[in-house]
């Protein structure tokens, strides 16, 4: 192909990529929703109520707090900015996404962590009691969770003697035996409670409570209403496709397209939907049968999580 239809077919995949993560993330919350409803015996709402919630929210007026700056009103056009852009160059359909190269698993976890830090900044910007208890806690939490999140990047990265996440997902689908190694396993172990709590989910926090003493995240975008409180939800939901999307397919590659084509994007598409589908079916079902860890316990899980990071960071060291 030509350089020009190179850059087409490349911007075609990420638009791919984008639309998949943007729908498919308000329908992840709407299916984890209904998980939720049956097991407690409910009826729930339907599966695609986030996306009528999304859109009427977009139909409504935009309000700011009286005291708030563009701080405020920007928070949440950063936070879905920056899952734009992860989206686009991710290893999710393709292990050969655009701008690839670029795609440096440190790399995307500032690119999220900015999204993270412009909500915070937001909230502190309103100058109420709830923004600033929401943003102290989300960003303690992040700061406990972020050192977790680096030591397993380092222990995945260390066999592969790289960081870049498509050579990751590529090694995995030549070299399954790497998979299944103890190191990529306990960094696995240790990214998936960094998922739980950067997307703030039981047990670090109650998404579906707004009670004062115990809220995080609900906290931060309390003042949010009408479009602004759209791309919020719509932000988070991505931030959780994505982060379940990079540990399925670090996880289970299979079904990720290794080679250009648009039936194998397709095929890949279809794979990530039905992996991420099940990761997050799995923690609607463990949600229902968990409690919220109070805020003091907190540190202690992170710590777990970040001592199974460090072992395998050892254990990539060791077993070479």
């Amino acid at each position: 192909m030509t350089g020009f239809q190179n850059v087409v077919a490349a911007g075609l995949v990420a638009g791919a990529q984008i639309v998949t993560v943007s729908v498919g993330g308000l329908l992840l919350v709407g299916v984890m929703r209904k998980v939720r409803s049956h097991l407690e015996g409910r009826v729930g709402p339907p599966i695609h109520q986030p996306l009528l919630d999304v859109r009427k929210l977009f139909t409504k007026q935009r309000m700011h707090p009286e005291q708030a700056s563009w701080v405020f009103g920007a928070g949440p056009v950063v936070l879905v900015a920056t899952a734009v852009v992860v989206a686009a160059i991710s290893p999710l359909a393709t292990t050969r996404p655009p701008l690839g190269r670029s795609a440096d698993f440190f790399a995307i976890v500032f690119v999220l962590l900015l999204g993270s830090v412009s909500l915070a900044l937001g909230a502190l910007d309103t100058g109420t009691p709830f923004g600033g208890m929401g943003s102290s806690r989300a960003m303690t939490i992040g700061a406990l969770a972020e050192p977790a999140l680096l030591v397993a990047i380092l222990a995945m990265s260390i066999p592969a003697h790289t960081s870049n996440l498509p050579v990751l997902v590529r090694m995995g689908l030549a070299h399954p035996e790497m998979i299944a190694s103890p190191a990529r396993i306990l960094a696995l172990g240790s990214f998936v409670v960094i998922i739980l709590a950067e997307s703030g989910r039981l047990p670090i926090d109650n998404p579906s409570t707004h009670l004062e003493l115990t809220m995080i995240h609900e906290a931060m975008v309390l003042e949010y209403a009408g479009p602004d409180l759209g791309l919020v939800t719509l932000g988070e939901s991505m931030r959780l496709t994505l982060l379940l999307g990079l540990l399925v397919n670090l996880l289970v590659p299979w079904g990720v397209a290794d080679r250009p084509g648009a039936v194998s994007i397709v095929i890949g598409l279809g794979a990530l939907a039905g992996k991420v589908a099940l990761a997050g079916i799995a923690i609607a079902t463990f949600e229902v049968f968990t409690a919220k860890l109070r805020l003091f316990r907190v540190p202690e899980l992170l710590a777990g999580g970040f001592v199974l990071a460090v072992l395998g960071a050892v254990t990539a060291l060791v077993v070479r």
